[in-house]
């Protein structure tokens, strides 16, 4: 039986009342309607802005689906600082000025020479550097940033009670007949105690008898590793050369020793293993350019350099090296095949100096070995500290000083290598730098005074609370004390 109520009426009667008058008054024109709280987004809202173009074009290719290829954006020029060239940080970084034209100009100041360079009168007097000399150590790179030599109108040097001693010592073995001695020295000392300086003095009397001076100014870069590298060949055990840095040293060997012009190749030095053909008769100066002009054949020209060097009759030699803890410190920033850290006696040109520090290769025409330490940039290497002090320690004992040596620690493995090499059996010896004594420093700041660095009146007192304030006459503190403070 059919039922007799329609689905229409169900679903009008399901219909509450009061959304059917709302639907109603819905159609009439005084109806307001009203919208109830909603989560959902409204379609009759703004779209939101495209984003902007990152510059990714699509590039049609023929059967082959679209590629993306994004371009830089065109950017204004205007307005915008020139970047560096590549090396003008560095090259405005490590600049030295050595003059500077607002200084006042010392009447009346000495240039050092070779005679008065052993000379007691002129100790604790400031002596300028010639000319030429100049640019030998320029070429060497002997001077330092830190050294404040763009205050004063020209360069020059104070001559302490040390300074005259190794003048003094430079003088008798360039007037030695015969064989000559060999000094192995490394200087230690207090920041600011003059160690470079003194490494510069040496370098100074050494150019003034006409020695052949070979400076390594700084350790760190050999042994930073942002050189190129190669291992050299058939080298037992694996040795390390570095071209580029070896092809920067041979060309500044002929600026900094002009006499090796005079001085040809000898007939003993065998040229037959070498990678180009060397002419008969040649100049030292002219192999070093060649060895300068290609990296590849660096290696092979300075060995050879070298050896022809050490003949017999050639002049003596000067070795230096700034920054000793770089050298000895466990590792390098090279690395191995194996990936360990190549140390630093692995790399060619620190082993060729350590042998001649060590006394392994010695000096046939004599010399000075010398090396210099550093407080202000140097790592902590417990090795080269208990081998100095031990080196110290013997010489404070031969003196008849006291004696104050590291102890030994059991727990910590020393490295064997920079043990041995720096040991009083192989003739090394210590020298620490102290502070100047107040005449010393009275004569420093009397030439700060004619400088125009000094504007109060030089007398007993005033020296004496500089020097009591720098710390007994350290030069460096003296420095900032008298010339820093008015800055």
């Amino acid at each position: 039986m059919s039922s007799s109520i329609c689905w229409r009426c169900l679903s009008k009667a399901s219909t509450p009342k009061n959304l059917r008058s709302a639907a109603v008054n819905a159609r009439s024109p005084l109806y307001l309607p009203t919208l109830a709280f909603s989560t959902s987004p409204s379609f009759h809202r703004d779209l939101p802005p495209k984003k902007k173009s990152t510059g990714i074009k699509p590039i049609p290719r023929k059967g082959m689906r679209s590629s993306y290829v994004k371009t830089k954006s065109k950017r204004p020029t205007e307005g915008r600082a020139r970047r560096p060239a590549p090396g003008e940080r560095k090259a405005l970084r490590k600049r030295i000025v050595l003059s500077n034209v607002n200084a006042l100009e010392v009447t009346g100041m000495q240039d050092i020479n070779a005679e008065n360079m052993f000379d007691r009168r002129v100790e604790g007097h400031v002596l300028g550097l010639p000319g030429q000399t100049v640019d030998q150590l320029r070429a060497v790179e002997a001077f330092k940033t830190t050294q404040g030599w763009g205050l004063f109108r020209r360069p020059g040097t104070l001559m302490r009670r040390e300074t005259i001693d190794l003048g003094k010592t430079i003088t008798e073995m360039s007037e030695q007949e015969g064989s000559r001695k060999t000094i192995r020295r490394v200087l230690v000392g207090e920041k600011g105690s003059g160690k470079s300086m003194m490494m510069l003095q040496a370098m100074t009397f050494a150019f003034l008898k006409g020695w052949t001076v070979i400076n390594l100014p700084e350790a760190q870069d050999i042994t930073l590793g942002h050189m190129p590298y190669q291992p050299l060949p058939s080298s037992s055990p694996p040795s390390y050369i570095q071209p580029t840095y070896l092809s920067n040293l041979l060309r500044n060997l002929p600026t900094a020793n002009p006499h090796l012009e005079n001085l040809q190749l000898s007939q003993q030095s065998s040229t037959s293993d070498l990678p180009i053909t060397i002419p008969q008769n040649i100049s030292l100066a002219r192999l070093a350019s060649l060895g300068a002009s290609d990296p590849d054949i660096a290696h092979p020209l300075f060995t050879l350099l070298i050896s022809d060097l050490l003949s017999p009759g050639r002049p003596p030699v000067f070795l230096g090296l700034d920054g000793l803890a770089h050298a000895t410190q466990p590792g390098t920033g090279y690395t191995a095949p194996n990936l360990n850290p190549i140390h630093p006696y692995d790399l060619m040109i620190l082993n060729w100096y350590f042998n001649f520090l060590s006394g392994k290769q010695p000096l046939p025409n004599g010399g000075i070995v010398m090396a210099a330490t550093s407080q202000s940039n140097a790592p902590d290497v417990p090795s080269l500290d208990l081998a100095l002090s031990d080196l110290e320690g013997a010489i404070q004992t031969s003196a008849g000083q006291q004696v104050s040596r590291k102890v030994k620690n059991p727990f910590f493995r020393y490295d064997e290598r920079v043990l041995s090499t720096l040991t009083m059996g192989n003739g090394v010896e210590v020298q620490r730098l102290r502070g100047l004594s107040k005449e010393e420093a009275r004569g420093l700041v009397e030439y700060w005074a004619k400088s125009g660095m000094v504007r109060e009146k030089v007398s007993e007192g005033f020296v004496g609370e500089k020097w009591a304030l720098s710390g007994g006459g350290v030069v460096g503190e003296l420095v900032r004390a008298v010339v820093g403070m008015r800055f």
